[in-house]
């Protein structure tokens, strides 16, 4: 006859679970040791709880972020040396502090992003992965082919010389500052020597793009390159037909222009980025 297991006892065992599962994916790989405490458990429930609990088949899901109390008793320990932290790491941090609903489930999404092995190449010869950036409210998202090597290096989208003439077009086009408007990008790792996303890296990827989205809630989206476009609108016609007209996205209006680091080998294609970008000005109804 199975002997039934106190629910404070199995509530315990859980949530302990979801802690360690928590600290994991935040980067601790060691615990301190503490002096045992001896705690008095019914005997029932020591015989049968490592029988009854099941075994998770997967990752556990994460428990909702609340701060620790340090304010109980200092600690006599000296604090242990840690490897200091990513700086994507440091801004899923931020994302969890914060009291904006928007940005705390975003920082879900990120931590699952920072622990994804789904692309085990990816996931081997990455130095970080590169979530996505800028105001969560935005009504408009600019959306990129994937990391290049200073965005794996930073943990931030569009920060090298692409991600420079990326601002010149969001404030000096636009006249929006760059931190007003949200970028992501197709790919949260970077592929190495700094290839075109694989179709099945782009396939693990898409669960990450559309929970982003999902929050956000943009009404535009600007894709920028052929990779952006074609795997956002699962259509495979060249970025020179894709690009000058309004697309729909499940009620999202998306128009899509030549990546930046395209125009930096060929400059005389900006005329045909800023044509994009005054159609996408007129429908949000900027000043041109």
């Amino acid at each position: 006859m199975t002997q039934e297991i106190h629910p404070q006892v199995v509530q315990l065992k859980r949530s302990l679970l979801q802690r360690l599962e928590s600290m994991e994916r935040s980067g601790m790989t060691h615990l301190k040791k503490y002096p045992v405490i001896k705690v008095k458990i019914p005997s029932s429930a020591t015989q049968t709880i490592r029988a009854s609990l099941p075994r998770p088949k997967g990752p556990l899901p994460l428990p909702p972020f609340s701060p620790l109390n340090t304010a109980s008793k200092p600690s006599t320990h000296q604090p242990e040396k840690t490897a200091k932290k990513s700086p994507a790491l440091e801004k899923i941090e931020q994302l969890e502090l914060s009291a904006d609903p928007r940005c705390r489930a975003l920082a879900l999404v990120a931590r699952d992003v920072s622990a994804c092995r789904r692309c085990k190449e990816l996931a081997e010869t990455r130095t970080q992965t590169v979530f996505g950036v800028g105001n969560p409210y935005s009504k408009l998202v600019f959306c990129g082919e994937a990391p290049g090597a200073d965005e794996d290096r930073q943990g931030e989208p569009f920060v090298g010389r692409a991600g420079q003439l990326l601002t010149d077009i969001i404030e000096k086009g636009m006249k929006i500052r760059r931190q007003d408007v949200y970028i992501l990008n197709i790919l949260r790792c970077r592929p190495p020597g700094n290839r075109n996303p694989l179709p099945i890296e782009a396939a693990h990827c898409r669960e990450y793009l559309e929970r982003q989205l999902r929050i956000i809630q943009p009404q535009y989206i600007c894709c920028l390159g052929a990779v952006a476009a074609q795997n956002l609108l699962q259509n495979d016609a060249p970025i020179g037909h894709l690009r000058g007209v309004l697309h729909d996205l499940h009620g999202i209006k998306v128009l899509c222009t030549y990546h930046p680091a395209y125009l930096l080998r060929n400059p005389s294609a900006k005329r045909y980025v800023w044509d994009d970008i005054k159609i996408l000005m007129a429908e949000m109804g900027l000043k041109i």
